[in-house]
């Protein structure tokens, strides 16, 4: 092509890509909830378990620590943080220790005698009246007089001060000036709950910010620092971590990958032109699932792009056999079959990923087999267009003549392969540790230090336990809060016993309809409550008519209609309702909340009794239960894939020799690579697994061209340069990633380095044994 031609098919292609951006940036929508590399839950524990782990009640609790000031200082400003974290629409609570007051809204406040129990054991009458009113008195001479006088014409038996009461966590800490601090009184403590769920990073950032602005705000110049934990804040740290060790990893390998292309090909240009087929791949992966899923997850378009990095070897194998004798488009002509046969192998394989159910893998298919077809087309019918007329030609390298020639002087003996393999299987069975890596938590890990942070503040602050729940069941939402309160005195003796230091009830908030009406049915009329209410007033220090706003309220409360769980999901505390008292597949769970767990069997005794309206819950067992079930969804996958796999190079290549030094190089690999990372204590997780496919298609690419490879000293020339700088640029990537401080990126890393170099050495080795492949001496 002329160089106008060339420069016309550079700016369409520039065009197409830039069309395909705007597409992806407006229609791809990136998602960092975990769930979407969970299987689709099987039993009612682990749907539980997912719903737990995004929106549940225990991921959306955040500890908060005042440090670093006096006691006083810090008691001032958490008793200022609290209210404005009450009123900012990104939290559902903020508690401190003083009562939350504005619990309920104006039009819900008759209804706190219908919420407080006080009403089960004691009517309001003249006796109670008259106690509760001396209290006040004494109240008032105290230093609560300020709060209290407000308040005190409508509620003077502060029923929302009970509520309020219980209504905070069942384990409270220690106190200091009204408002909780740790034992040895350095740290004010406060619980945050947020109305987005633990595993949303963005809307876990934001409210982390509005932590640290309300915060300045308050503190202005002392000397206070705020310490935040809990999953919200493990998520913002690890997806922090995440994103700047990729970019660094990312600014490396690109770097490093450009000065490789430099030094083995010597001209600026084909460099960037080498980079098209890559953006191409790259873009209309993202543009796929955009238009099939309109969005994906973060992990998929990380793991996602080190697959199209991977697309990289095939302008590099057009790049190593260019010569001076042929036109870029016979070489590439020439070269297609053997590389067509790799590129259609490894996108088979991934198409067993759709048999998982998993939606981060069928996501991670879409982009990988789009992105590596779109990558090896635009190479082999666009990017041929686009080069010179005088390519560096490879095989005029005196170091690769040398270098060609001592590869063609290793031994290569029938027994190497077996002898491996039974080495490595001897390894794997004799290697210690777990096998399989069950623990969830372990796929996103926050650091050490963290975590006992997070287990101090936890103690402290007496937060609900993160392993164990109770589940209530019901066909509707009555039933659910009915059994609530059947369960409520069996919990007690619980308690009492000292299995578990609290416990929280939806039916703590909500009593059922039943409860309420016998409540309500306590409240005596109009006149039965002022003649009381005026006897109890009897020489106490209160003007006449200083408690009508009362009297009004407990008549509106005996006509009112039953508070029910709609009513109360739309309060300031709906949210809080929601989070233990949800609908579910048509009938309605509750779920109870534990705190200081002692004795994990005498909640498992207590669940096994007939009359125990629920049944227990263990995040950890159900987790473990839902990473096999994963596990196994995933190795059927990838038997599947390699069946694929080794059905396209059978039909590609016919002759059994020949399918077997292609294959056999691959699983050779698979076996050490799994030997070594047993031996060094790994125990294999998800990614593992996936980066085994990845290894595995290397290793077929390389046996295919070494197998391919022409009789022509030259060729075998050009082949060789072409397989060494495609895996020392994919060793070079997957190195960083191997030597990252995240474990998804190391195991990713780790797993496909050692494919890269096991694979490029076998495959050498395996793939064509005849002397001829590398003669020693040059025709």
């Amino acid at each position: 092509m002329s160089l106008r031609s060339r420069f016309g098919l550079l700016l369409v292609w520039l065009a197409l890509l830039a069309g395909l951006l705007y597409y992806v940036v407006t229609g791809l929508k990136v998602s960092t909830d975990l769930r979407s590399f969970m299987p689709p839950a099987r039993t009612p524990e682990q749907r539980l378990l997912l719903d737990e782990i995004g929106e549940g009640p225990g991921s959306r609790l955040l500890l908060l620590a005042l440090d670093g000031a006096e006691p006083d200082t810090l008691a001032e400003i958490s008793r200022q943080l609290a209210p404005r974290l009450r009123t900012d629409p990104r939290f559902v609570r903020a508690l401190n220790g003083e009562g939350d007051l504005a619990a309920l809204t104006e039009d819900l406040l008759p209804y706190r005698y219908l919420l407080s129990p006080t009403l089960d054991t004691q009517p309001l009458d003249r006796d109670f009246l008259r106690a509760e009113l001396e209290q006040r008195v004494q109240d008032l001479g105290s230093p609560a007089a300020a709060w209290l006088k407000p308040l005190l014409g409508r509620d003077p038996t502060l029923e929302m001060l009970k509520l309020a009461e219980a209504w905070a966590p069942p384990g409270e800490p220690e106190r200091y000036a009204e408002v909780w601090f740790s034992r040895d009184g350095k740290r004010a403590l406060l619980l945050v709950e947020t109305v987005a769920g633990g595993f949303d990073p963005a809307a876990q950032r934001e409210a982390m910010d509005a932590l640290q602005d309300h915060f300045r705000a308050i503190a202005g110049d002392a000397r206070a620092t705020l310490i935040v934990s809990g999953p919200g804040a493990f998520t913002v740290h690890i997806n922090t971590a995440t994103s700047e060790e990729a970019n660094r990893i990312g600014l490396f390998d690109s770097v490093g990958f450009i000065l490789l292309l430099l030094i083995a090909y010597r001209r600026i240009g084909t460099v960037a032109a080498g980079a098209l087929p890559l953006l191409s791949g790259g873009l209309a992966g993202m543009a796929a699932l955009a238009l099939l899923f309109g969005g994906a997850h973060g992990i998929t378009l990380a793991f996602g792009f080190t697959l199209i990095g991977v697309a990289q070897d095939y302008p590099i194998h057009l790049f190593s056999h260019l010569s001076r004798s042929r036109t870029p488009a016979e070489v590439a002509r020439l070269l297609w079959p053997t590389l067509a046969t790799g590129v259609a192998s490894t996108c088979i394989a991934y198409l067993a990923f759709f048999a998982s159910g998993v939606d981060g893998l069928e996501q991670l298919a879409v982009f990988t087999i789009v992105g590596l077809a779109t990558a090896a087309l635009t190479t082999r019918f666009g990017l041929v267009h686009l080069l010179g007329s005088r390519p560096h030609d490879a095989a005029e390298s005196a170091w690769l003549a040398a270098l060609w020639r001592r590869l063609a002087a290793l031994p290569r003996p029938r027994w190497l392969a077996p002898l491996l393999a039974a080495a490595a299987v001897a390894a794997i069975a004799a290697a210690p540790g777990a096998f399989w890596e069950n623990n969830l938590a372990a796929l996103t890990p926050a650091p050490p230090e963290l975590v006992a942070r997070d287990a101090e503040l936890r103690a402290e602050l007496g937060a609900p336990d993160v392993r164990y729940l109770l589940v209530i069941e019901g066909k509707d939402a009555e039933s659910v809060l009915a059994a609530s309160e059947k369960l409520d005195p069996l919990l007690a003796e619980v308690q009492a016993a000292g299995a578990i230091a609290g416990y929280e009830l939806p039916s703590r908030y909500l009593p059922s309809a039943a409860t309420q009406r016998a409540r309500q049915q306590q409240l005596p009329d109009g006149e039965a409550l002022h003649a009381a209410l005026a006897a109890a007033q009897q020489g106490l220090p209160f003007k006449p008519g200083s408690f009508d706003a009362f009297e009004r309220d407990v008549q509106a409360a005996r006509a009112l209609p039953l508070l029910d769980a709609e009513r109360f999901f739309a309060g300031p505390l709906g949210l809080r309702l929601k989070s233990q008292l949800q609908p579910r597949d048509g009938h309605w769970i509750g779920l109870v909340s534990l705190t200081g767990v002692n004795d994990a069997g005498a909640l498992v005794a207590l669940a096994a009794r007939p009359d125990v309206p629920a049944h227990l819950l263990d995040l950890k067992h159900a987790s473990e239960s839902l990473v096999a079930a994963y596990r196994t969804r995933v190795l059927l996958s990838l038997l599947a894939a390699g069946l694929l796999l080794a059905g396209v190079v059978a039909v590609a290549l016919r002759r059994r020799s020949r399918i077997v030094r292609v294959l056999l190089p691959m699983a050779v690999t698979t076996l050490l690579i799994l030997a070594c990372l047993r031996l060094g204590g790994v125990s294999l997780s998800l990614f593992h697994l996936i980066a085994l496919v990845l290894a595995a298609g290397l290793g077929l690419d390389y046996a295919l061209f070494f197998e391919h490879a022409e009789d022509d000293e030259r060729e075998q020339r050009r082949t060789l340069h072409a397989i060494l700088v495609c895996s020392a640029s994919t060793f070079l990537v997957f190195l960083l990633l191997a030597l990252s401080s995240l474990p998804v990126l190391r195991a990713i890393g780790t797993t496909v380095t050692l494919g890269v170099a096991f694979n490029f050495v076998l495959a050498l080795l395996l793939a064509r044994p005849r002397q001829e492949t590398f003669p020693a001496t040059e025709k």
